[in-house]
């Protein structure tokens, strides 16, 4: 036994070495914005795309509210993966502000004090907004709620995607339209994971269940680990998404014009 013994250690480190290796490899990739969604970072006759300092900026090239929408991306996830989702967003008359989160949002860097400056400076390129619809996916949710919660007079509304939180807060006395999207396959976000933070939203929050949705598909990247397939395609899932927050963004202009908070 043990003549064999470091021979057997040998076979089993180099085996959780090529394991750790392939997980490596598939969070990259899994993570990682399609080719179609690169594509999105281009502008268009509709839509003018702007790359700053830590952030894309997606400004209709037409008619344009004052009431924008301010992005925070999911923990890893690329970027370019929701550009598809902001410039669609755009096309209906608001600017769309992506803010890249430190270290995409993972290892401490969705808490950093570096994403409210790297917000503030990117919302102060964007003069022509009067106001902004704060939203986020997944670990950017929390940067979202956090963001409403420690100064809630300076945004219109809240829209949380594929995200149980808040979590450590309540946002439940929160004056100002909420919408919280999920998918029915999420299981990064599960429905039971969100019913037992319902509490800490606003009683009129809008729940948007997309039915077949899973967490991946609520950005162009690939598939996430933890969660189910969906029983829909990608393309359906961001045009109910879509949805959501252009309506979310048209009651806050409403609200906007009529002086409401």
């Amino acid at each position: 036994m043990g003549r064999w013994w470091p021979k057997v250690r040998r076979v089993w480190a180099t085996l959780g070495a090529c394991a750790l290796l392939v997980f490596l490899v598939w969070m990259g990739l899994a993570f990682r914005a399609t080719p179609d969604a690169r594509a999105a970072l281009q502008g268009n006759e509709r839509v003018r795309v702007e790359r700053g300092e830590s952030y894309w900026l997606f400004r209709p090239a037409g008619e344009m509210s004052g009431i924008g929408l301010l992005f925070f991306p999911g923990a890893l996830v690329e970027v370019a993966a929701y550009a598809p989702l902001a410039r669609d967003v755009a096309a209906h008359g608001h600017a769309v502000l992506i803010v890249e989160l430190p270290r995409r949002g993972g290892f401490g860097g969705a808490d950093s004090p570096e994403v409210l400056n790297r917000t503030h400076n990117a919302m102060r390129q964007s003069v022509a907004i009067r106001r902004w619809v704060v939203a986020g996916h997944s670990r950017g949710g929390v940067v979202a709620a956090r963001m409403v919660h420690d100064d809630p007079s300076a945004f219109a509304g809240l829209v949380l995607i594929g995200t149980s939180h808040p979590r450590d807060f309540s946002l439940a006395n929160l004056r100002m339209p909420v919408t919280r999207v999920y998918g029915t396959r999420d299981t990064v976000a599960d429905v039971e994971k969100l019913d037992a933070t319902r509490g800490n939203l606003p009683a009129a929050t809008r729940m948007v269940a997309i039915e077949g949705g899973n967490h991946s598909q609520f950005g162009y990247y690939g598939f996430q680990p933890g969660d189910w397939f969906a029983t829909i395609d990608r393309d359906t899932q961001q045009r109910l998404t879509r949805q959501a927050i252009v309506e979310t963004l048209e009651v806050a202009v409403v609200n906007d014009v009529s002086g409401l908070r």
